[in-house]
């Protein structure tokens, strides 16, 4: 597709938002009708635009990349005060992030009051099965997902301590099923261990989840699964805030 093309395109998109009638959509875009018409059948072919009696209306791809990208907004705004109570009570970095296809991305961080600053930062992407939040996620995939996932990205390794095999790790997701809280036990990056925990959104779905972090050298693994109740109630309460019953 051309670059006029594309404009032709998303200058119909832009107005179909206000307009059904392909003759005010033509005159909205300087378009001839034809054009029109028959981007908007095109549309209406992949999902962005729906025919209705009198004209056109916003088709539900649309809606869905709008959920997408409003989803981790809404999220993260429900979810701050759940974290700040976090963090204060573990008096340890915290993390929310969002499952995008097979990663991970930060969308919210509260530091704890340390004279350093972890690594992390918000928009960061990072394979799920080296991290706590990533392995709390994929405890919920059923067997079939899980093994496409694993197909998919083939485990790669961060660290000496990521699992890179599927074995050990539908083991330690099983332990994750049980406690409903996975670590990160210097996986993702060397000398920072992590506790995580999914969260669901109002359907029930596991959209991403929580975690607590700290260097190694502060928390050792048994007093980070100590911690591990503490940021699974963080992570219902969350949910419920979304609008999990």
């Amino acid at each position: 597709m051309t670059d006029t093309a594309v404009e032709k395109t998303l200058a119909v998109l832009e107005a179909l938002a206000d307009h059904t009638r392909i003759t005010d959509i033509a005159r909205v875009t300087g378009l001839p009708k034809s054009t029109v018409h028959r981007l908007l059948q095109a549309m209406v072919d992949r999902g962005f635009a729906t025919a209705v009696a009198d004209g056109y209306l916003t088709g539900p791809r649309v809606l869905a990349l709008a959920g997408k990208v409003l989803r981790p907004l809404d999220t993260v705004e429900r979810a701050r005060p759940h974290l700040r109570a976090l963090q204060e009570s573990t008096d340890c970095t915290v993390h929310l992030a969002v499952l995008f296809g097979d990663e991970l991305v930060y969308v919210d961080k509260i530091e704890a009051d340390r004279p350093y600053r972890m690594a992390s930062r918000l928009g960061m992407s990072l394979p799920a099965h080296g991290t706590a939040i990533g392995k709390a996620v994929l405890a919920s995939f059923s067997p079939s997902e899980l093994d496409a996932y694993v197909t998919r990205t083939g485990l790669p390794g961060r660290t000496p301590h990521t699992i890179t095999s599927a074995p050990r790790l539908n083991a330690q997701l099983t332990r994750v099923r049980r406690s409903r809280f996975a670590l990160d036990d210097e996986e993702n990056e060397v000398g920072v261990r992590c506790v995580g925990s999914a969260i669901r959104d109002h359907s029930g779905a596991v959209i991403g989840g929580l975690s607590a972090s700290s260097l190694a050298m502060e928390h050792s693994l048994p007093e980070l699964i100590a911690l591990g109740p503490r940021v699974l109630r963080a992570a219902d309460e969350v949910s419920a805030a979304l609008g999990r019953v």
